[in-house]
């Protein structure tokens, strides 16, 4: 059997674990810029706020309900997200974090209710964060049983699914998109036991094999085994909107220049470097009564980098080249693509090894550094300082656990 355990209204449940006169109180936490609704307490979805709500379009509704307002909190939602899944790794090795609120597990020859409850129990003690538990025979079942555990007070076992299924609509099953939903429709399936039950030939017709694995994880049959090691990133993109329009090239240049950085750090983190890069900017597609302008260049490295300099001076003579004029930039970003393992990648006849050596040398200073004292204790003087084009986080809560300076204080 096949459990998935769901962190309830995850970024949500994050601002309460270090707030707890949030419980029971409407909570609505925004993407980034402070844009729309990414998150929603249960009190707000009684409201009918839906998913990617803009925040101007709540205004009085945030007034009346009294809707407790946060801005994404990325390094929190980060570690806790951490802490429910090495959790999550004292009950079973075979666990695949599937995403930052999300994970399977195998628990094969266990009690299948008790361990979900013991489950439940120990995240929320060790982490404060509720979650979900819902068992099947394969990964889509348990999606949809993590589905009802969500009504029926936290854990489902779903071991006869024919009536569950025969309720939800077809749109609901993992995989199945709004044009998907439309194609099966249109043939007559609009429950997933009509998906369940369907014939393989019309459904290969329709969705292929990946349709036909959907198809067999319905009736059982496991399709989709385990990842218990994830694969290795294939690309990497930094890119953010700015917290107001961008129309000179010197503040275009600090960002892409912060953008490049960030990007060049998670690969050094990683153990990978990149051959192509990517560099583009917009404007915004919301304002269609201004001058729109969007563009992009790909480059291909001299050699395979994840050093800052390389990435950095790239990425900012592309910008040089991008930029135009009489425009108002919304965003901008740094795609770094064609990844490999940094030990083996190919190297240059005309490249200077010393100059490389010196180069790794200085990144692992930094990085060290960094670790250390906290991210941008260094960096470079092309990010700038003052930064007025940084997006807006003005309801950000604190970074409880990953910043000394923003520690709780207990009195």
């Amino acid at each position: 059997m096949i459990a998935l355990i769901d962190c309830n209204n995850f970024y949500v449940s994050c601002e309460r674990v270090f707030n707890p006169k949030l419980e029971g109180r409407p909570v609505v936490v925004l993407s980034n810029n402070d844009a729309c609704v990414v998150a929603r307490s249960n009190e707000v979805k009684a409201l009918g706020v839906k998913m990617g709500t803009p925040l101007f379009q709540m205004r009085s509704l945030i007034e009346q309900h009294q809707i407790q307002v946060f801005s994404s909190n990325y390094a929190l939602y980060g570690d806790l997200s951490r802490r429910v899944m090495e959790t999550l790794g004292m009950f079973t090795p075979e666990v695949e974090v599937y995403s930052i609120d999300e994970a399977f597990l195998c628990l094969a020859g266990q009690s299948y209710e008790t361990v979900s409850q013991v489950i439940r129990a120990t995240v929320v003690q060790w982490t404060g964060i509720p979650v979900s538990v819902g068992v099947a025979t394969t990964k889509t079942l348990a999606k949809i049983a993590n589905h009802q555990a969500k009504q029926q007070g936290g854990v489902c076992v779903l071991r006869e699914p024919e009536p569950v299924l025969a309720q939800l609509p077809v749109s609901e099953v993992w995989g199945i998109g709004r044009r998907l939903t439309q194609w099966l429709e249109a043939h007559g399936i609009t429950t997933a036991l009509h998906l369940q039950q369907a014939d393989l030939t019309l459904i290969r017709q329709l969705l292929g094999i990946v349709g036909v694995r959907t198809v067999l994880e319905l009736r059982g049959v496991s399709c989709l085994p385990l990842e218990l090691c994830p694969q290795p990133r294939k690309s990497c993109c930094v890119s953010r909107g700015f917290g107001r329009p961008v129309e000179s090239l010197a503040e275009l240049k600090e960002a892409i220049a912060c953008y490049g950085a960030r990007a060049a750090a998670k690969l050094r983190r990683d153990g990978r470097v990149a051959q192509t890069m990517q560099v583009f900017i917009t404007t915004s597609r919301f304002r269609p009564g201004e001058p729109q302008y969007t563009n992009s260049e790909t480059l291909v490295l001299p050699y395979p980098a994840s050093d800052t300099p390389t990435i950095v001076q790239t990425a900012l003579r592309a910008t040089q080249r991008l930029y135009r004029p009489g425009y108002q930039y919304h965003k901008a970003g740094v795609m770094l693509m064609e990844l490999s393992p940094a030990g083996i990648a190919q190297g240059s006849l005309f490249v200077d090894e010393d100059r490389r050596e010196m180069a790794w040398r200085l990144m692992d200073a930094v990085d060290s550094l960094n670790r250390r004292f906290g991210v941008g204790t260094v960096r470079w003087a092309a990010e700038g300082f003052q930064q007025g084009w940084r997006m807006r986080s003005e309801w950000r809560s604190p970074r409880f656990t990953t910043r000394w300076d923003e520690l709780v204080v207990a009195r």
